[in-house]
């Protein structure tokens, strides 16, 4: 029974307080047993029951819950450099689509992987993203947009769970955008997706989650609705990529489904929030996304004075937010969208598990919870965001096992 003794400031991110609560012991040890933590307190009142066990001292570092990121676009092929370039010029998506760039070159690049492919590629991306001390990920499909091609993206993400030691949590995203070969048949597409994909992705439980992204250009409410409504149904809990590019009724839509979380949000209205917080969704700040496409961030204060629990996540992929750094993203939270160090973190791990419906069993560091935590080069959370660099995880455990 391992005991992490020397820990000069431990966050627990209890969810109790509110968003700016994080609470912290200071001087702090944490016990757990196999993959389960036991006991979280003072050093100094330890129980006898855990004293002379096997003790590792964290060297006076600051202790988090492993960081959750709660919203990823995984497994892809190809990469897009390309539109970088072309966007940080000016050129708008449509120039850029027109070029051969946005989401559908990734999704041509994915259909033209194999699936062992797509799972070594990212495998290496979890193995990085350990390091910077997330232990638990949601993986979306949406670059396939055909039933073999989602459904092989989904394997991957099972294969994965089973593989690595990091927590995958799967979401089945085939309403990302109408793919070419449905370009003058969108009732076409959509049928499919109610008819064929979701049954196949509930059949062999590829999925928690269904994802919907909710946009003028993308998937209309009421088209979001029945998509989500039928996944429900098949027993896979509603996600909403909602109000990035419009406010377009995404919030007030995930309002209605009672969805673990609306993300991105930027355009978000008053009655989106009100509806958001009434009904208890999670709303998920992705800010590497509008650092990338040059957008206006979100503002979380506004998000968080309304009642909405706030997650940080990185929306990593190859197109709009190509970093798998969750530490920056949260960085950025703090610096764009104008959250303190504190209500980041807690952004970052009980309310990400909560968008994620892990939040019994992650994103807290308390007596019953997973052993899943990280030893992080700081005094606290303040110090922590204020001086950034590229890594200050020293150790991450997940399950009680610590990552080499």
């Amino acid at each position: 029974m391992p005991t992490l003794v020397n820990i000069s400031y431990l966050a627990t991110c209890k969810d109790e307080g509110g968003q700016t609560e994080i609470h912290p012991i200071r001087d702090a040890a944490l016990v757990w047993d196999d993959e389960e933590i036991q006991w979280v307190g003072k050093e100094g009142e330890l129980p006898q029951e855990f004293a002379g066990k096997e003790i590792i001292n964290a060297g006076g570092k600051m202790v988090i819950p492993g960081l959750v990121d709660c919203h990823t676009h995984l497994a892809f092929g190809g990469w897009r450099p390309e539109e970088f370039a072309m966007r940080v010029q000016g050129k708008s998506y449509l120039e850029i689509a027109k070029a051969g760039g946005g989401i559908l070159s990734t999704v041509e690049a994915t259909r033209n992987a194999t699936e062992d492919e797509l799972y070594q590629k990212a495998s290496g991306f979890l193995d990085e993203m350990m390091k910077l001390g997330v232990t638990t990920v949601e993986c979306k499909s949406g670059y396939g947009l055909s039933l073999e091609d989602e459904l092989k993206t989904l394997r991957v993400y099972k294969k994965l769970a089973k593989e690595t030691p990091v927590n995958i949590v799967p979401t089945f995203l085939g309403a990302h955008t109408i793919p070419p070969e449905f370009k003058d048949d969108r009732n076409g597409y959509i049928d499919l997706i109610i008819n064929k994909m979701i049954p196949a992705v509930a059949e062999e439980a590829l999925a928690e989650f269904c994802d919907v992204f909710v946009e003028d250009s993308a998937f209309l409410v009421d088209e979001a609705r029945q998509i989500l409504v039928t996944a429900q149904a098949a027993g896979l809990a509603p996600k909403l990529h909602a109000d990035q590019l419009s406010c377009c009724g995404g919030a007030e839509l995930s309002a209605e489904l009672e969805a673990a979380s609306a993300d991105h949000l930027e355009q978000i209205s008053d009655a989106g929030i009100e509806a958001m917080a009434r009904a208890g969704v999670v709303g998920v700040t992705l800010p590497l996304a509008s650092l990338y496409t040059q957008e206006k961030p979100l503002d979380c204060r506004k998000l968080i004075n309304g009642g909405v629990e706030v997650a940080v996540a990185t929306d990593f992929n190859p197109g709009s937010a190509p970093s798998y750094n969750l530490p920056l993203a949260m960085m950025l939270a703090c610096n764009m969208g104008r959250m303190t160090p504190a209500e980041a973190l807690k952004g970052a791990t009980i309310y990400a598990a909560k968008a994620i419906n892990r939040d019994g069993k992650t994103g807290s560091l308390q007596a019953g919870k997973q052993a899943d935590f990280a030893t992080i080069d700081a005094t606290d959370p303040n110090f922590w965001m204020y001086h950034y660099r590229a890594n200050c995880c020293l150790k991450t455990f997940i399950k009680g096992r610590v990552i080499k």
